[in-house]
């Protein structure tokens, strides 16, 4: 378990915006990025890598991993010599719209078998995955899974982790499944207010937020709406953009420029729309987080050149967004999964014990002990 992440009491500064005189705090000194113990909850651990005959066992459990057992099935249908229902793409380029219509066709055809004979398949690795992580000490006394990433938002999705529930409860594992409550495009970006030093919620209406995958880029603005609810279970996502970087392959040059120009264009929003906008940026990303805000591995996905030494995002962000309503900005990473999952904490006080699996391009992994009573009903 990572040594606890102490902040220092922030010193009161006076904001320069002109609509608000109030005195604000600045951010903490500290930066440990990858924080595992928060004031709420522990981080018992996250990119758990279990490895298996094949690989690693997350592998298996990907939306990476179904596209490759629908194609299987689909090579196995060809060579029978009939032509593919599902037509000549790859199973990697069909839209998640075209796998759920063959689903909702209403009568067993052709399509409907293949596709229900790859989420079969993917449902029964996906358990043995769960088994394999409820096996292992971080995850140890898990009571619920939450599942999330962009996999279980369709038909078919869904209907694979619900395959998988009942192959879990059929083989007495206690642990519940359960579908995180948030858009994965949202939650990605929501968790950041609970891995915010809650200093600066106190003083502010919202936060700036990035979630970094293999292909996708999102930028919100997450108003934290504490006056809703103190627990921040009303927190909302109020402006999202999304960068689609796979189309582009960008260097490592051209996604620190974009990223800035993505946060500038939201810090611009807020100023325009009177919200005031903490001095502070949240970066989740896939892979394993050093203290120091580097990447210890899995950046292998990522846009441009992310292995290098010589490359620190954090700090190539703030030195583009050098401050926010006159307040030096701090820029805080983590790893995406426990972003994603920290989303859900406020609606996990019914147990002690809880994880989350992201469900991508890849499988995210996290888990957590609530560091309040658990309140059982």
């Amino acid at each position: 378990m990572a040594s606890k992440n102490k902040t220092h009491k922030a010193r009161p500064k006076k904001s320069n915006d002109n609509n608000n005189n109030r005195y604000a705090p600045t951010p903490p000194s500290a930066d440990i990025h990858g924080a595992k113990e928060l004031p709420a909850v522990v981080v018992e651990g996250y990119s758990l890598q279990l490895r298996g005959e094949n690989g690693f066992l997350g592998d298996r459990a990907s939306q990476t991993a179904f596209r490759e057992l629908l194609e299987r099935w689909r090579r196995r249908h060809r060579k029978k010599g009939k032509p593919d229902p599902l037509g000549e793409q790859h199973s990697k380029e069909l839209g998640k719209g075209t796998l759920d219509a063959a689903l909702k066709a209403g009568k067993a055809t052709e399509a409907t078998d293949i596709v229900h004979a790859a989420i079969e398949e993917f449902a029964e690795a996906l358990s043995e995955v769960i088994q394999s992580f409820l096996r292992q000490p971080s995850w140890k006394g898990v009571e619920r899974i939450v599942i999330g990433g962009g996999f279980p938002e369709s038909d078919v999705g869904e209907r694979a982790v619900l395959q998988a529930a009942a192959i879990l409860q059929e083989a007495k594992v206690r642990t519940e499944l359960a579908r995180i409550c948030h858009e994965p495009d949202d939650a990605g970006l929501l968790g950041w207010l609970h891995l915010t030093p809650p200093e600066l919620l106190e003083h502010y209406d919202a936060i700036l937020a990035l979630d970094i995958g293999g292909t996708n880029v999102r930028c919100g603005i997450v108003k934290t709406r504490r006056k809703r609810a103190a627990d921040l279970s009303k927190a909302k996502v109020i402006r999202r953009k999304k960068w689609r970087h796979a189309d582009d392959g960008p260097n490592r040059r051209m996604l620190v420029a974009r990223l800035a120009e993505m946060l500038e264009e939201q810090v611009h929003y807020c100023k325009k729309a009177g919200i005031r906008l903490a001095p502070f940026v949240g970066i989740g990303c896939p892979g394993l987080i050093r203290k120091d805000g580097s990447i210890a591995r899995g950046a292998q996905n990522m846009p441009g050149d992310w292995t290098s030494e010589h490359f620190h995002l954090p700090t190539e962000l703030a030195k583009k967004i050098r401050t926010i309503r006159g307040v030096p900005t701090m820029v805080l990473m983590h790893n995406d999964a426990v972003v994603q999952g920290m989303s859900e904490l406020p609606f996990m006080r019914d147990v002690k014990r809880w994880a989350v699996l992201t469900i991508g391009t890849g499988l995210g992994n996290a888990s957590y002990t609530n560091l309040e009573p658990s309140k059982k009903q």
